[in-house]
């Protein structure tokens, strides 16, 4: 393998979009060198610093990816890049496999023939599906019931087999609901067709929506709505600095859920806006939606164990205010400009 005692610049695909620019924060934080690569399709380029470089274009252009890992010397690559929205991947099922695994095919052999021998990949808590129960543990089935998750899946099952016979070690980081904002206000959620529910509150409460719609309150959980663990986005950034250190002590392969261990239901993350707003907020219940389990919670004892990961935002109620802070930033920037 090649030398990359020189080479510790952090490669961040998708590093203008929610979790990647927050990552690419948490690493300047850090004072790690840092080049993006985005074609801003859904990124911002106002949410790279101006010091961090960044080379607009696809992940699955190869020529690129190899001239930026040269030119930049990069010794490890965390790879956000691709579609998230699930609804879309049930109706454009291709796209997902061309945006989220050829295209990341293309990276890891971009990274093989460069000798880039560190990758940290996003990746999700759909890969589990319709799980049995909760906690979910990271030796839980993998069984996606959508394209999004197996598009996914498919790219960690091509990160393991990359390891054993090229030897990249990648840490895989299997997300539960990631929310909030950097608490400096330097980076948020700036998603206009928002799908996630922290994100339709703030808007809600912005104004920018006339009401928030409860899909199902018939669930087997306590109040009835959908119960999912939340993480905090800054939590969720350090957690990939985390496994940067990790891999540079030589550490091998992981897979990790990324999550609090701790559910809050649809309901009780409306409570929490309504509180921090001091009104209530216009709901409907609607009917449920299909494929929504009814709770989703991280087992977070493995996380605990092999990375050096101490959440520091674990905390609704600092989740939905940062969250509402960035939404009212993002409607006051558009008022003035």
């Amino acid at each position: 393998m090649a030398d990359l005692t020189s080479r510790n610049t952090v490669l961040v695909t998708g590093g203008a979009g929610y979790i990647g620019s927050h990552v690419v924060l948490a690493l300047r934080d850090g004072g790690r060198p840092v080049v993006v690569v985005d074609d801003l399709s859904s990124g911002r380029r106002a949410a790279v610093p101006p010091e961090v470089a960044l080379v607009e274009g696809d992940v699955g252009d190869r020529d690129l990816i190899a001239h930026v890992l040269a030119e930049h010397r990069v010794g490890t690559v965390m790879h956000f890049a691709g579609s998230i929205v699930v609804p879309e991947s049930v109706e454009k099922p291709l796209d997902y496999y061309r945006n989220n695994t050829a295209n990341s095919l293309a990276l890891i052999e971009a990274c093989h023939r460069a000798g880039v021998e560190r990758f940290v990949f996003s990746s999700t808590a759909a890969v589990y599906g319709m799980a049995e129960s909760t906690p979910i543990d990271e030796e839980a089935p993998t069984r996606p019931i959508n394209p999004y998750g197996r598009s996914k899946l498919m790219t960690e099952w091509m990160l393991a087999d990359a390891a054993a016979a090229h030897g990249l070690r990648a840490v895989v980081l299997r997300y539960f609901n990631v929310a909030g904002a950097d608490p400096q206000g330097r980076s948020g959620q700036c998603t206009r067709v928002a799908t996630h529910l922290l994100k339709i509150a703030a808007q809600a409460a912005t104004g920018q929506r006339p009401e928030i719609q409860i899909y199902g309150d018939d669930y087997p959980t306590p109040d009835g709505t959908c119960v999912r663990d939340y993480i905090h986005v800054s939590d969720l950034a350090a957690a990939h600095v985390a496994a940067l250190v990790h891999l540079e002590a030589g550490g091998d392969s992981r897979t990790l859920n990324c999550g609090y261990g701790r559910g809050y239901s649809v309901r009780e993350v409306l409570d929490m806006v309504e509180t921090v707003l001091g009104r209530p907020l216009p709901t409907r219940i609607g009917p449920r939606r299909a494929g929504d389990p009814p709770a989703l919670v991280a087992a977070t004892a493995r996380i605990g164990r092999e990375l050096d990961w101490t959440p520091r935002h674990a905390d609704l109620r600092t989740i939905v205010e940062t969250a509402l802070a960035w939404e009212r930033r993002l409607v006051a920037d558009a008022v003035a400009g």
